[in-house]
């Protein structure tokens, strides 16, 4: 739907962003006072916004002399979108290749709690694909992405799993999600059918930095009779873990011999 930039803009929401913006870049000492000024607001609609702000832990407030400062959630969040930012810079050309030699939607996911999100998608010239995924959010067991990202990741998943079992619809029989982990494990690559959705394959393999910490999962996601077993052990295996080795030693991982 096409509008007008500020149609539906909240100025109190607009206020904070600028508040923010002008605390990123006080070299000064910013008091309530000097704010108002700045933004032509009264001190009392500043103070409220700064209070919310605080809650958040956005803002601080240096009590001794009064002034606020950026808080340490606002440097988390930053972070968060540096360090996002700086992964699709290195995955990207990857996918894109990937996705060309193969015709496929390629994806990048990430952990998020227990759950996957896909970040980044070469898309594939093909009439027939899969809605697209990006910015979605799905529990980890349901999904290639998610099942690689865990079984990489940790080893004691399931007993953590276990314990919040009653919290976690949709996972029926944790000895056997157990089972698939662990050979996902040996294997190092995830296949799933229909987790995404009806007639919805994906095949993921992990990606890890320096420290052999997974980072996310380099994902092909494509309808399920074009995903058949033959094609999918000659071609699309051998090519995505080839693909995650490459993106691995981007991010400094050395892979040690057994």
């Amino acid at each position: 739907m096409d509008r007008e930039k500020g149609t539906y803009s909240v100025q109190s929401v607009l206020k904070a962003f600028d508040l923010l913006e002008i605390l990123a870049s006080e070299e000064s000492l910013a008091t309530l006072p000097v704010l108002a000024e700045k933004l032509g607001l009264s001190r009392n609609k500043i103070f409220r916004l700064l209070a919310t702000l605080e809650d958040k832990g956005l803002v601080e407030r240096d009590e001794p002399t009064g002034t606020f400062r950026l808080g340490i959630h606002a440097f988390e969040m930053a972070q968060h979108i540096l360090k996002s930012a700086n992964l699709i810079r290195l995955t990207h050309p990857v996918m894109e290749e990937l996705a060309r030699k193969h015709d496929e939607a390629v994806y990048m996911a990430v952990q998020n709690n227990d759950e996957v999100f896909f970040l980044d998608m070469v898309d594939s010239f093909q009439q027939i694909k899969a809605t697209n995924m990006v910015g979605k959010r799905f529990p980890f067991f349901t999904n290639a992405a998610g099942k690689a990202i865990k079984a990489m990741s940790s080893t004691d998943l399931i007993e953590r799993l276990g314990k919040r079992r009653a919290n976690m619809s949709g996972v029926i029989d944790i000895k056997k999600l157990e089972m698939e982990l662990r050979d996902i494990r040996q294997s190092g690559v995830a296949v799933d059918s229909g987790g995404l959705g009806e007639g919805i394959s994906s095949v993921a393999v992990a990606i890890r930095d320096y420290a052999g910490k997974v980072v996310g999962a380099l994902t092909m996601l494509a309808p399920s009779f074009r995903m058949l077993q033959e094609r999918l052990e000659a071609e699309i295996i051998p090519s995505m873990q080839e693909s995650a080795e490459t993106l691995s030693m981007k991010f400094g991982y050395v892979k040690t011999s057994a």
